[in-house]
């Protein structure tokens, strides 16, 4: 569960606060597919790009630390 207290009567804060604890809790992207059935097929198969497209950005970046 996600809260977020108002400060000074300071909702814009309390809102960008927010956003950025869902955006952080992985909200945003869980309602998006949660919109539409997704197949046990499609979900592995978007699973394993999104593992793979995770570990380029890993080696890329360890790449760049190492200075290659």
């Amino acid at each position: 569960m996600v809260s977020v207290s108002v400060r000074d009567n300071n909702v814009d804060q309390a809102l960008k606060v927010l956003k950025k604890k869902m955006q952080r809790e992985g909200i945003f992207r869980e309602m998006k597919l949660r919109r539409h059935y997704e197949k046990p097929s499609e979900k592995r198969a978007r699973e394993g790009a999104e593992a793979i497209r995770r570990s380029r950005k890993m080696d890329r970046k360890r790449q760049e630390r190492d200075g290659f």
